[in-house]
């Protein structure tokens, strides 16, 4: 399928591995040319040139900390006028809700939803004044099904959720589709990190507490970036104008609902 984006010029935050890299990578195979944003310089910049490799677009990689002032606005100084927005930002640490006090929720509130927002305002408002744009903001399985370990995520996640509800209604009638992705548990570092934690937990091996987890998922197996990096691309594209303010799980059928 022609996507209808080739030519399109998209941020993509926290694109040097994961799920942005994903994201990356299938709007640039649909012809998108990218601005790339990570922490890590050296990781950064050798995921942008294997993408002008193989996929012959315009990259330009911007290496600084999305969640800061200073590092947004260096992003935003290089980004210019782009199309597309995805929002990305790694998720706080796990725990108890007891372990967490007032900064600790700022800190995720800054990084996973403030930091979309800061953004969001910063290039719409240039994506409707041309009168086509897309937002896709990665946010997680748990603001459909909470996950107790990650209340910091929980919290900050489901406010980006209700902001987005509100504002993708609000400027669909300038072309500007805003939706987000809910990422289940998907084959990256997060994942590699949590199944960590539990492994120490119970004393098992990293292996065997990704099997068990594995199982947990109706589809049997962890999510892949690339096939969430093909939902982002469609949400992303000419076909996907009618999808606005919504929701799309990606998790393997996890989470058990009707709705």
């Amino acid at each position: 399928m022609d996507l209808g984006i080739r030519g399109r010029r998209a941020l993509v935050c926290a694109s040097s591995r994961g799920l942005g890299l994903g994201c990356a990578r299938a709007l640039a195979e649909a012809g998108v040319d990218l601005v790339m944003n990570a922490r890590g310089a050296e990781a950064l910049e050798a995921a942008a040139e294997e993408i002008r490799s193989v996929h012959g677009v315009a990259v330009v990689a911007v290496a600084a900390d999305i969640t800061t002032e200073e590092g947004r606005a260096a992003v935003l100084d290089q980004a210019g006028e782009v199309d597309i927005l995805v929002n990305n930002a790694g998720g706080p640490p796990p725990g108890m809700w007891t372990d967490w006090g007032r900064d600790d929720f700022v800190r995720a509130l800054d990084a996973n939803m403030l930091t979309p927002i800061a953004l969001i305002t910063a290039l719409v408002p240039g994506m409707m004044a041309r009168g086509w744009g897309r937002v896709v903001n990665i946010t997680s399985q748990s603001v459909k099904a909470p996950i107790p370990v990650l209340g910091l995520s929980n919290a900050a996640r489901a406010g980006l959720t209700g902001y987005v509800a509100g504002t993708a209604r609000q400027v669909a009638g300038k072309g500007v589709v805003m939706n987000n992705l809910l990422p289940g548990i998907h084959a990256t570092d997060r994942a590699v990190s949590l199944d960590q934690g539990v492994a120490e937990r119970e004393g098992i091996t990293p292996e065997e507490a990704r099997a068990q987890r594995a199982a947990t998922i109706p589809a049997g197996r962890y999510g892949t970036p690339e096939e969430f990096g093909a939902a982002c691309a469609f949400l992303c594209s000419q076909h996907a104008g009618f999808i606005i303010g919504q929701n799309l799980l990606l998790d393997g059928g996890a989470v058990n609902a009707t709705l």
